[in-house]
């Protein structure tokens, strides 16, 4: 069944959008009920779906009205259902678009390979979308999900919830008030292990398919392949290159995002990666990606250096990080920015801290106070303030993210980046990779 939005649906959702923008804030705010309840749906219900449910739920002023999931048992559908025992239930998110006018927001909380067709639909019909990290599978599909929230004026929230957290949102403050001066580097990384397999082949033959698991809505856009039990859902998609993104897919939207806010980065220009040749169908078990953004307010020079690393263990040169002193433990996921008056290190979900400590006491840290990331876009759907982490800015941190991605498959090879026309100008196998092909009856419909 192709990827089509109901077309009566469609065209009263976009009508009402086209009018909203020619109206002041106030009655805009009236129109999507600043003082009623949002009507959401969740299309993916287990895992970290389960918390991006009752997270954006928590908010008194949402309604539960719809529930997908392709498994109906109880850590999935099953334990959704239960809790919000009044709103519809589905196994497909077409149907469930199909039957929408009441639903104003849509959850995205399915693996990466279906963010976009899901999100985009979605938008095509109007509806705001909240959306798990990496936003997209492709370079493609996250610059399309800008597009579709642009054109059809939707409130929109990527799922890096860390940056509300008080955390991040201090770390940024330091870097824009200027304590540690101009940025003249940035080290990233994520050294722990992962529970999803990597740098493994395909397992052979198939298993039976449960009952309570419709295999084939699960693939989605992804070509079709064999069951095997406990492989690919519910989980395990995240190691294998038709339905994950990898260690820097997974981890880079959390972790590059303070770097990207406090420095106020865009587009890379270039980039490269150094990694082992990737397995056919999994990811690699360890990868280094060096890019070259433009310089910023905020940064020492005409360009600056962010470098990527992961592995088990994985953690920056310490020659590089002088101010540091050798005996201090760096996090096992984290950022170290390297300015001119100091350094500062960013743990992931733990307070920044600055160097040297002389002469940075900690009393004089300015703390500021978390948000809660989820309600801020339920919230901003009404017409109530303004999400942080929307596709404007959501879509070219998960470009960069993607790009590295694309870098991995070609080691110690350089891609240089144009963005404004979507090209890696000195790689065509490579460019390539900016898109792929989809599953017969399954293509996006794109803006």
């Amino acid at each position: 069944m192709p990827l089509q939005p109901n077309r009566r649906s469609f065209v009263k959702s976009a009508a009402i959008a086209s009018a909203a923008i020619a109206l002041p804030a106030l009655q805009y705010s009236r129109i999507y009920g600043a003082n009623s309840r949002l009507g959401i749906a969740s299309i993916g219900t287990g895992g970290k779906g389960w918390s991006d449910l009752t997270g954006v739920a928590a908010s008194p002023d949402v309604e539960v009205i719809g529930l997908c999931n392709i498994d109906s048992s109880k850590g999935h559908l099953g334990q959704a259902a239960e809790k919000y025992g009044t709103a519809r239930k589905y196994d497909d998110w077409r149907k469930l678009l199909d039957a929408s006018k009441d639903i104003q927001g849509v959850l995205v909380s399915t693996p990466d390979f279906m963010h976009a067709p899901i999100a985009l639909a979605a938008m095509q019909l109007g509806k705001h979308v909240f959306c798990q990290k990496p936003l997209t599978h492709t370079v493609h599909e996250a610059r399309q999900m800008q597009l579709a929230a642009k054109k059809f004026q939707v409130t929109t929230q990527m799922c890096n919830q860390i940056q509300s957290h008080s955390a991040y949102r201090t770390a940024v403050q330091i870097v824009h008030s200027g304590m540690i001066g101009k940025v003249k580097e940035v080290h990233s990384w994520q050294g722990g292990g992962t529970a999803w397999p990597r740098h493994i082949p395909r397992p052979e033959g198939s298993d039976p398919v449960p009952s309570h698991v419709r295999w084939d809505l699960w693939q989605g856009v992804a070509p079709e392949r064999p069951y095997k039990q406990g492989m690919y859902h519910a989980f395990n998609w995240r190691g294998w290159q038709d339905y994950g993104t990898g260690q820097l897919g997974d981890f880079g939207c959390h972790i590059l995002d303070p770097v990207f806010k406090s420095l106020k980065l865009g587009s890379p220009t270039a980039l490269t990666a150094t990694a082992p040749m990737l397995m056919p169908e999994t990811w690699t078990d360890r990868a280094t990606v060096r890019y070259d953004f433009p310089g910023t307010e905020y940064t020492f020079g005409p360009t600056i250096r962010v470098t990527w690393y992961d592995a088990v263990g994985a953690a920056p040169n310490r020659e590089l990080l002088s101010d540091i002193p050798a005996g201090t433990k760096l996090p096992g996921t984290g950022s170290v920015l390297v300015g001119e008056k100091g350094t500062l290190v960013i743990p992931h979900v733990n307070m920044p801290k600055l160097f040297p400590e002389a002469k940075f006491p900690a009393d004089t840290i300015p703390v500021v106070k978390e948000v809660d990331h989820y309600v801020q876009w339920a919230d901003a759907c009404r017409g109530v303030g303004k999400t942080t982490s929307h596709f404007d800015y959501a879509g070219p941190l998960t470009e960069a993210v993607l790009l590295g991605t694309i870098g991995i498959r070609f080691p110690e090879q350089e891609l240089k980046w144009d963005s404004t026309a979507l090209q890696i100008t000195n790689h065509a196998k490579a460019q390539q990779w900016l898109t792929k092909p989809y599953r017969k009856g399954w293509e996006p419909t794109w803006i």
